[in-house]
């Protein structure tokens, strides 16, 4: 015999609903504001810089100077969209284009100067934003929420 009636949800599963709810929740105001800084950080690089520039120039500082192919499948856009953005970074002085020496056909893009001094501003900018917004947070919860983190990033 159960103690709940016929066709009621049981507790457990009213509390699990409205704690995927609440969750669900936080996570698409975290991915806004994510949004939102992203747009941010790309207009202290340049007035006119969009968060896919941003996005661009990043890839640049993390993997050095790469291939059109190469950004279009880790951004996971169509290499149109990166020729595009190509030459609006390089009109604003932020990357520079290098034939391959092998194969004249295949470009490289490249940070300038320029792009690494003003990426370096803005990641010590945020580093110490996330740093002051997680300073006080007790050493247990931020060794719990770096396992969460883990856990939603690891792959099924």
């Amino acid at each position: 015999m159960t103690d709940t009636m016929p066709g009621s949800v049981p507790a457990t599963t009213t509390t699990t609903d409205a704690a995927l709810a609440a969750v669900e929740e936080q996570m698409a105001l975290l991915a806004k504001n994510i949004r939102a800084s992203l747009r941010d950080t790309a207009l202290c690089i340049h007035p006119t810089l969009q968060p896919f520039g941003f996005k661009f120039l990043r890839m640049l500082e993390r993997c050095g100077p790469t291939p059109a192919g190469a950004l279009a499948e880790n951004l996971v856009v169509d290499k149109s969209i990166i020729s595009r953005q190509a030459r609006a970074l390089s009109d604003l002085d932020l990357i520079t284009t290098q034939a391959d020496d092998d194969d004249g056909r295949i470009k490289y893009f490249a940070l300038t100067p320029l792009a690494e001094a003003k990426l370096a501003d803005v990641r010590a900018n945020n580093s110490a934003r996330i740093l002051s917004r997680l300073r006080g947070w007790p050493a247990d919860d931020l060794t719990h929420f770096a396992e969460f983190l883990a856990r939603l990033n690891t792959p099924d």
